[in-house]
């Protein structure tokens, strides 16, 4: 495998103008996910799903917000970010395809072969993100690609490409950790104290993220599960104790015959 690369988000760069979703649709072709108006702030599109690679949260909050002058605005600020799929090092997803369809590439991404999906639906509620989704009227399972074509002629993916703040940064795994570490101290002189990193920590619950991201505030707060953890890391231990179970109740059934024949 080739250096594994990634996303770093930093949340404090975005400016909700949703390019990244945009030359998402169009660079892979993605169809329309219902132009439905949601009435919330300025989120048309709601949550990550199977036409929805890319999606652009707007958080309304009632906080004090530092300006030039030091004053605030109606005491509001806006918390944007633009979610995505995480590559999880550990994925669950991969651990229950059972055609193959979602395989690691040499970039250590995770992507789903379209023409080898068969629909089941095991990986949907695998993931502890609820990223992966079944496509209405498709029935298989869609979700972003890291542009992988994009990467394997070394082009970065189309969001971070068209992001014009520099919010979705690519490339080495490691490099961006470096980056988003120095960027915390940073702000943290700034007196920007909330600002930490979510799913940079290769000891997490899912191994670290090949998507990670920079926060102001919780990750309940972005619709990001606090502690997130493989699904699939018992399946082991499952395994191990149904096998133990077999052996007894098989143990008891040839006592049972033979036991019984004497």
């Amino acid at each position: 495998m080739t250096e594994q690369v990634g996303f770093f988000t930093d949340t404090t760069l975005c400016i909700g103008c949703k390019a990244c979703e945009v030359a998402c649709k169009e660079w892979n072709r993605v169809p329309e996910d219902g132009l439905n108006f949601l009435g919330q702030s300025y989120d048309n599109t709601g949550e990550l799903g199977a036409s929805t690679w890319r999606h652009v949260a707007f958080i309304e909050q009632r906080k004090p917000v530092d300006v030039e002058a030091k004053g605030s605005t109606a005491d509001m600020r806006w918390l944007m970010s633009s979610d995505v799929c995480k590559h999880c090092t550990h994925a669950a997803c991969l651990d229950v395809c059972p055609t193959g369809a979602l395989f690691r590439t040499e970039f250590g991404t995770v992507v789903v072969q379209e023409d080898v999906c068969n629909g089941c639906g095991y990986c949907v509620p695998a993931c502890p993100f609820g990223v992966i989704d079944q496509r209405e009227g498709d029935g298989r399972v869609w979700k972003c690609t890291l542009c992988y074509d994009r990467l394997g002629v070394g082009l970065e993916p189309a969001c971070a490409k068209s992001c014009p703040t520099k919010s979705i940064q690519f490339g080495p795994l490691e490099e961006l950790r470096t980056r988003a570490q120095a960027r915390i101290e940073e702000l943290h002189t700034r007196g920007v104290v909330d600002a930490h990193l979510y799913g940079e920590d290769a000891a997490d619950g899912v191994g670290g993220m090949g998507a990670f991201f920079l926060l102001l505030d919780d990750p309940e707060v972005y619709g990001l599960p606090p502690d997130p953890v493989v699904t699939t890391r018992d399946l082991p231990s499952m395994w191990k104790a149904a096998g133990a179970a077999a052996l007894t109740l098989g143990a008891a059934v040839v006592v049972a015959v033979f036991g019984g024949r004497r």
